[in-house]
C-alpha cells in the first residue's frame, strides 16, 4: 500500500451510488488488459507456429487470431475509458456539491479565520486535481497494476526460471516508489497550499482594484504577487524534481531487469531449453509489466498529489459548525413579536480576544420599539448585530428572542423571523427580480411589485432596460448605491420580518439617495421592531430609545433629547453633527 493516501481513499464512499458503472467499467478493464495479454500468446503462436510451419495458411491463421484479439482489446480500452471518466467525473461533482453545502453550514467566523479566497481555492484547484486523477489518472493506475499482476502470472506459466529474476526484482522496483512517494505528498501538499496564497492574493487586490489604482499600488502589488508566484513555483519545482527522480529511477530499474532477462533467455534458447516463440512471449510480458512499473511510478506521483487535496477538500467537509441547531430545538412563540432581550452578555472574538467586543450587556428591546445603537467605531454595534443574528454565540450571559435563548433554538427558524440592511448591500448575479425574491423564492410577482412599491424602486426598475428582468451584474455593479441600498430594502421588505436590523444603512448615501432610502425604511420599520446602526444622528434622533456604546460597555440610554442632557459622549457627538 502507499503511504498515506488516505484522502484518495475517503472518496471510495462516493462510488457507492455508481456500483453498476463500476462493475461494468470493472468488467471493460478486465477484458481491456486481458486482451493485452492474449497478444502476449498470439505472438508465440504466430512464431512457434506459423514461423515454424512454414505454410501461409498456418501464419495467416495465427496472425487473424492476433487480429481478432486487438478488437477486442480496442472495444474494451474504450468502453474501460468512458465509464472510468464517467465515474470520475460524477465523483467529483459529488464531492464538489458535498464541499460546498458544508460551507453554507459554517459561521462567518470560520471565514474569518480561514479567509475566503483560501476556501475558493480549494473549492476550484483542488478539485479540478482530483477530477483529473478519478478520471483519466486513476484508470491508468488501476490499468497498470492490472496488467503488472496479469503478466507477473503469464511470466510464470511461460517460464518458471526467468521469472523468478522478475518477481525478484520487483522490492527493488516498489521500495524507491514508496520511499520517494511520502516525499512527493508532503510537496504536493505544500505546493497546493502555495497555489492557494496566489489566488487569494489575487483574489483580494482584484477585488479592491478602485483602491489598488486611486492610491497608485500597482507596482508593490506587482512585486508582492510575484513574491508568492514564485514561491509556488519553487514548491512545484521541488515536487516535480522528486516526481522525475521517482519516475526515471522506476523506469532504469525496471528495464534494466529486462535486459537482463533478455540475455539469460536468449541462452537459454541457444541451449535448446526455450523456443524462440517463448522467449517472445516473455520478453512481450516482461516489456509490459516494466512499462506498467514505468507508468504506475509516473502516476503515483499524481496520485499522491491528489491525495493532499483530498485531505484539504475533507478537511472542509470535516469542520464542523460552531454555530448549529440543537438536537431538540425550542419553538418560537407564534406569532412572532420580535422583542429581543441581552442578559449579562460578554462576547470575545476568538482571533482578537483583548480587549473584549461586549462586556455585560444588559438590554431589552420590546415589541415594536426602534432601538438605535450609537457610539465611536469600535464600541461594539457591529457585534452586537452579530449576536442577535446568532452568527456568534455569547461568551458569558444570554441572547434571547421573545423569550427564548437563542442557543436553544434552529438558527434557521430564527432567521426565518429576521431581515438585515447593511451599510454595503449585498447583491447577488442575476436579475432584480432574482436579488429582491432572495427573500422568499416562492413569492408571487404581486408580492415583488408591492415589495418593490414600498422600498421606493418601483420608478427606477421601471426604467431599466427589462425592468425587473434586468441583468445587473456581479454585485449588482450595474446600479447605483441608492438603488442597490433600495433593493437591499424591498428585500426585506418581502421578508416582512418580525426584527429588523439596520447597519449604517444610509451612511454611504448622497443626500438625494438618502431621502428615497429613509421615506423606504420608514415603511420598512413601521410597526415592527427594529435596532438600527447609525453614525448620522439625524437619522436616528426620532428612535423611541438611544443606547450609547463605549468599548462593549453601554455607558447609557434614553431619547435624544434626554441623553443630550445627560450623557457627555452622546452630547459631544450631537454637537459635532448638529451644530
Amino acid at each position: 500500500m502507499f503511504p498515506k493516501l488516505t484522502g484518495l481513499l475517503r472518496l471510495a464512499g462516493y462510488l457507492g451510488p455508481y456500483w453498476k458503472q463500476a462493475l461494468i467499467a470493472g468488467a471493460a478493464l478486465v477484458i481491456a488488459a486481458g486482451s493485452v495479454l492474449a497478444v502476449g500468446q498470439g505472438l508465440r503462436v504466430v512464431i512457434d507456429r506459423g514461423f515454424a510451419d512454414g505454410t501461409a495458411a498456418a501464419l495467416d491463421q495465427a496472425l487473424l487470431l492476433v487480429g481478432g484479439v486487438v478488437v477486442v482489446m480496442a472495444a474494451a480500452a474504450a468502453l474501460r475509458f468512458y465509464w472510468v471518466m464517467w465515474i470520475g467525473e460524477r465523483m467529483a461533482a459529488d464531492l464538489r456539491q458535498d464541499v460546498f453545502s458544508r460551507l453554507l453550514t459554517l459561521e462567518p467566523g470560520f471565514y474569518l479565520r480561514n479567509g475566503v479566497a483560501e476556501i475558493q481555492s480549494r473549492m476550484t484547484t483542488d478539485t479540478a486535481l482530483l477530477q483529473s486523477v478519478l478520471g483519466s489518472i486513476f484508470s491508468m493506475a488501476l490499468r497498470n497494476v492490472l496488467l503488472l499482476i496479469g503478466t507477473l502470472v503469464m511470466l510464470i506459466i511461460t517460464s518458471p526460471g526467468l521469472s523468478a529474476i522478475v518477481i525478484a526484482g520487483i522490492p527493488v522496483v516498489v521500495a524507491p516508489m514508496l520511499f520517494y512517494g511520502r516525499r512527493v505528498r508532503r510537496l504536493s501538499r505544500l505546493s497546493q497550499d502555495r497555489i492557494a496564497d496566489v489566488g487569494s492574493y489575487a483574489s483580494e487586490t482584484l477585488g479592491g482594484i478602485e483602491t489598488v489604482q486611486a492610491f497608485v499600488h500597482e507596482t508593490e502589488d506587482q512585486r508582492a504577487f510575484q513574491t508568492r508566484v514564485e514561491s509556488a513555483f519553487s514548491a512545484a519545482v521541488q515536487r516535480i524534481r522528486q516526481r522525475a527522480g521517482l519516475n526515471a529511477l522506476g523506469l532504469l530499474l525496471a528495464f534494466t531487469g529486462v535486459a537482463f532477462v533478455l540475455w539469460r533467455g536468449g541462452h537459454a534458447v541457444l541451449a535448446g531449453t526455450m523456443s524462440a516463440g517463448e522467449l517472445s512471449a516473455f520478453i512481450f510480458y516482461a516489456v509490459l509489466a516494466a512499462g506498467a512499473v514505468g507508468v504506475l511510478s509516473e502516476v503515483a506521483g499524481e496520485l499522491f498529489r491528489a491525495s493532499g487535496a483530498a485531505e484539504r477538500l475533507f478537511e472542509l467537509l470535516d469542520a464542523e459548525p460552531a454555530i448549529k441547531a440543537p438536537a431538540h430545538p425550542l419553538p418560537l412563540p407564534q406569532p412572532a413579536r420580535g422583542e429581543v432581550t441581552l442578559k449579562g452578555v460578554t462576547y470575545r472574538y476568538p482571533t482578537r480576544p483583548e480587549p473584549p467586543a461586549l462586556v455585560d450587556i444588559e438590554l431589552t428591546v420590546k415589541a415594536g420599539e426602534t432601538l438605535a445603537l450609537v457610539g465611536p467605531s469600535g464600541a461594539g454595534k457591529s457585534t452586537l448585530i452579530n449576536l442577535l443574528l446568532r452568527f456568534y454565540d455569547p461568551d458569558q450571559g444570554q441572547v434571547l428572542f421573545d423569550g427564548v435563548d437563542l442557543r436553544e433554538i434552529d438558527p434557521a427558524d430564527l432567521r426565518q423571523r429576521l431581515a438585515l440592511v447593511a451599510q454595503t448591500p449585498v447583491l447577488f448575479t442575476g436579475t432584480v427580480r432574482d436579488n429582491i425574491r432572495f427573500a422568499d423564492p416562492d413569492a408571487s410577482d404581486q408580492r415583488l411589485q408591492a415589495a418593490a412599491a414600498d422600498a421606493n424602486c418601483s420608478e427606477f426598475i421601471a426604467a431599466l432596460p427589462q425592468g425587473m428582468d434586468t441583468y445587473i451584474g456581479p454585485g449588482g455593479l450595474q446600479l447605483s448605491g441608492g438603488q442597490r441600498q433600495r433593493i437591499a430594502i424591498a428585500r426585506a421588505i418581502l421578508r416582512d420580518p418580525a426584527l429588523l436590523l439596520l447597519d449604517e444603512a444610509t451612511s454611504s448615501l448622497d443626500a438625494e439617495s438618502e431621502e428615497h432610502v429613509q421615506i423606504a425604511l420608514a415603511r420598512l420599520m413601521a410597526g415592527r421592531t427594529s435596532v438600527v446602526i447609525a453614525h448620522r444622528l439625524a437619522t436616528v434622533r426620532n428612535a423611541d430609545r438611544i443606547a450609547v456604546l463605549e468599548a462593549g460597555r453601554i455607558r447609557a440610554i434614553g431619547p435624544h433629547e434626554a441623553l443630550t442632557q445627560s450623557d457627555t459622549l452622546y452630547a459631544h457627538l450631537a454637537a459635532l453633527q448638529f451644530q
